[in-house]
């Protein structure tokens, strides 16, 4: 392997580690804020435990999805789920940083991360579709979980993502168990959907 190759590889590591450091709106159990290279590895994990679930797909795929599907965020941070309709632009943004990410990478690892992103933001394949369900279904997994701020909206989680979410069966039964865990913590907070 030519050393050059092997610093760019050891450069695009140590700048995608500003991921550990982008905080989300969604708190922990401990009720310390999370960030989004620990949302990224839940929702690893969740894809592995429900692997059996998501029969006919190439898990390797879906994995790898999991893991740049956010990776952009580490340039200019996370935007909560509640202001993105504030941004527009989050998209273009999210690939612009991306390529900033991967420019030490050779082309082909380069082509890939970006093709893969794409293919996750774009939603065009069962994989995608697939992330971008369990994506959503991690975050209101963590909302109902964490120790959130007093007026913390728990309403929010009743429609976030529900495009993604009602299109198969899992994660549809997923949700309304998530559903279920988001009307309990209104009932618990007293704060009115």
């Amino acid at each position: 392997m030519n050393i050059e190759n092997i610093k760019g590889r050891l450069a695009f590591l140590q700048e995608a580690e500003q991921l550990k450091s982008v905080l989300r709106s969604a708190h922990t159990s401990t009720g310390r804020t999370e960030s989004t290279a620990e949302h990224t590895w839940r929702l690893c994990l969740m894809a592995m435990i429900f692997e059996d679930e998501l029969a006919g797909m190439d898990m390797l795929k879906i994995l790898k999805m999991c893991l740049i599907h956010d990776l952009g965020e580490a340039i200019h941070g996370d935007i909560p789920a509640v202001e993105k309709n504030q941004h527009p632009d989050k998209s273009e943004q999210e690939k612009a940083d991306l390529l900033h990410l991967t420019r030490s990478l050779e082309e082909p690892h380069k082509a890939g991360i970006l093709a893969l992103w794409q293919e996750y933001e774009d939603a065009a394949s069962p994989e995608a579709k697939a992330v971008k369900a369990l994506d959503k279904l991690e975050t209101i997994l963590q909302h109902n979980q964490g120790i959130n701020p007093p007026d913390f909206d728990y309403g929010f989680n009743l429609t976030y993502g529900q495009k993604h979410t009602s299109a198969e069966p899992l994660f549809a039964l997923m949700r309304s168990i998530l559903d279920e865990g988001t009307h309990q913590k209104i009932a618990e907070s007293g704060n009115p959907t």
